[in-house]
């Protein structure tokens, strides 16, 4: 007798571990197709002050040989190397800028004297590397 009210317990406990098991969704076997989305949002434009337009205002001399070239609007500055079609990046912080797609970044207002300036970007955005060079200012 003590041997079967030791059973059905045990019995009972086993047959509810197993319903519970069958409603778990199995783990990927990695050959089903997955798909993935990155989702950016874009800068909110910063009104740029009188002040700050002056020290980002000018020509840079970059670290790498080319001739950077800035002018500044309300929201955005235009940024123009050597003879290329001018980029126009918009303002995200005090002396920080940054293009619409994110892929070029620009600083001002560096070093001790605040006339040094570092302008990231990807090269190729299938590529992961991002390409980093510094400036002085050349002439204002």
């Amino acid at each position: 007798m003590r041997l079967l009210s030791i059973l059905i317990p045990a019995s009972l406990l086993a047959l509810t571990a197993g319903a519970g098991a069958q409603d778990l969704p199995y783990p990927r076997t990695g050959t089903e197709a997955m798909s993935t989305v990155q989702v950016t949002a874009p800068a909110k434009p910063v009104l740029i002050q009188d002040d700050e337009a002056e020290v980002v205002t000018g020509a840079y001399a970059m670290s790498n040989g080319w001739r950077l070239k800035v002018d500044t609007g309300s929201r955005h500055i235009n940024a123009t190397i050597d003879k290329q079609k001018p980029m126009r990046l918009l303002a995200v912080a005090p002396y920080k800028f940054a293009s619409s797609d994110g892929n070029v970044t620009m600083e001002f207002n560096r070093g001790p004297w605040g006339d040094d300036m570092v302008m990231s970007y990807v090269p190729d955005p299938r590529l992961a590397q991002v390409i980093v060079i510094s400036s002085k200012m050349a002439q204002r």
